[in-house]
């Protein structure tokens, strides 16, 4: 059986989601990030990304990590692809063009999105007070997220989806990555077509059934 090694609060979110897609049984060890810990080396410490055990796992002490068999794979858009292209159609590809789109889309949002997604995932506080550098940061990162959000914006309103008119595994990696994002409206809201998009997404059955595993956990 297939298992995941992380918390479902961390990027593990993203192999879940593809797992009840594809009905797919697995094991989950709640490796938490060390950083939520107050001692995460203490004897007492939940299993966390600096424990011996898991270090021997991931070197770089970083979750997620999924077994499968013999093959030990960290890196989430790694596990997220591998697993599609493993568990084939319908999330995953049908051929090498499907393949290499699925590569190109998720790709492209770790490296065009996430980090200025994840700036207003952390600061971005909507009716509540903030500091000035803060609002500035948020402002920068909406302000550089037009450019890929527009290119998607295209994309989404002409295919409907990202590779084969139909929902796959890059549609997860993608979405999840602009989640973070998601509580600036002012921004979001110039994009109709992603919009809709992700809130389609987000209303699978299989995302909400990892939703409310998620929440279920600490925060």
């Amino acid at each position: 059986m297939l298992t995941i090694y992380g918390v479902t609060r961390s990027r593990a979110s993203r192999i879940i989601w593809l797992c009840h897609e594809l009905g797919l049984p697995f094991r989950q060890v709640p490796v938490i990030q060390a950083y939520r810990l107050s001692d995460p080396d203490a004897a007492d410490a939940p299993q966390n990304t600096r424990s011996e055990s898991f270090l021997k796992l991931s070197p770089a002490g970083a979750i997620p990590v999924i077994r499968d068999g013999d093959l030990v794979l960290s890196e989430s858009l790694a596990c997220t692809l591998h697993l599609a292209r493993k568990h084939g159609q319908p999330f995953g590809p049908a051929n090498e063009t499907e393949d290499a789109l699925m590569l190109q889309w998720s790709f492209y949002a770790a490296a065009s999105v996430e980090q200025d997604a994840l700036t207003i995932l952390f600061l971005h506080r909507p009716g509540q007070a903030q500091s000035g550098a803060d609002q500035a940061s948020v402002a920068n990162a909406a302000e550089r997220l037009i450019r890929p959000l527009a290119v998607l914006e295209d994309h989404l309103s002409r295919n409907g989806y990202l590779v084969a008119g139909r929902f796959t595994v890059a549609d997860i990696n993608v979405a999840e990555i602009l989640r973070y994002a998601q509580s600036h409206h002012e921004l979001l809201d110039r994009f109709p077509a992603v919009t809709a998009w992700l809130k389609d997404c987000q209303s699978r059955p299989a995302f909400m059934q990892m939703w409310r595993e998620r929440l279920a956990e600490p925060e």
